[in-house]
């Protein structure tokens, strides 16, 4: 069978490893797009030159790791944070009450930084390297929820502002996705309890010292760099942290 001379063929096993590894560079490098539809499995099974039932096995792992969405009846797309069923993917915050709410995403402050030593160890940057200091709330309804501390690299999000978090009415995640080719694909998170200080009460509007759950989230795009460090400061009066395991 012949093989396109750009396409290298996996010379050792698992051959599915090596394939998800295939598909995984041209989403990194940007020939499929998020929202794209991706070839068929037997296209895939000729590019590569192997049994679709590999192909099949791969885009299976990158199906569970969100990075693929099967639709029955129309084929395989590149996921994309403008899909509103991934809004809450990340956002494991839920009403007391069970009720879905309306959320509000009210960016506050945006500014430029120079990152100091946390910083930088955490997003694998130079001490002193440019980055995004952003600052913004999060209601559902009226209600104050989370009060957000986010840290991004200045090199991937050379221009951002204020005035851009306010002129779209998309998610975060979308918007790195859409305007700065930034494609989150997975998170780690870390919670402790703190109490709130001046600024987070004001802001959610609890007394000073209230319990509050911190959430520190670590982005991660390819080839697990990190792109984000978020610390959430999340209101426990009328609202929990839910997670489903299994």
């Amino acid at each position: 069978m012949n093989r396109p001379a750009t396409t290298h063929s996996p010379t050792f096993s698992p051959l599915y490893q090596q394939i998800r590894a295939l598909i995984t560079r041209s989403l990194e490098s940007g020939e499929w797009k998020p929202g794209d539809i991706i070839p068929s499995e037997s296209e895939l099974a000729e590019r590569f030159g192997v049994s679709q039932g590999t192909v099949r096995k791969a885009i299976d792992e990158l199906a569970n790791e969100n990075l693929l969405v099967r639709r029955q009846g129309k084929g395989t797309f590149v996921s994309t944070h403008d899909d509103p069923r991934s809004f809450f993917r990340f956002l494991r915050l839920a009403s007391n009450e069970g009720e879905l709410l309306r959320l509000q995403s009210i960016p506050l402050e945006c500014w430029r930084a120079k990152a100091g030593a946390d910083v930088a160890r955490t997003l694998a940057l130079e001490p002193g390297a440019p980055i995004n200091i952003v600052r913004r709330l999060m209601k559902f309804g009226d209600e104050p929820a989370v009060f957000d501390e986010i840290y991004l690299p200045g090199e991937l999000f050379p221009d951002l502002s204020l005035d851009i978090l306010n002129s779209v009415a998309v998610s975060m995640y979308s918007l790195f996705e859409s305007r700065y080719a930034v494609r989150i694909i997975r998170a780690e998170e870390r919670l402790r309890a703190v109490s709130a200080d001046r600024v987070s009460a004001e802001l959610l509007q609890v007394a000073e010292g209230s319990p509050l759950l911190l959430v520190e989230r670590v982005t991660y795009t390819y080839d697990s760099k990190p792109v984000e460090w978020r610390r959430g400061f999340y209101s426990t009066q009328n609202f929990y942290y839910h997670n489903e395991l299994g």
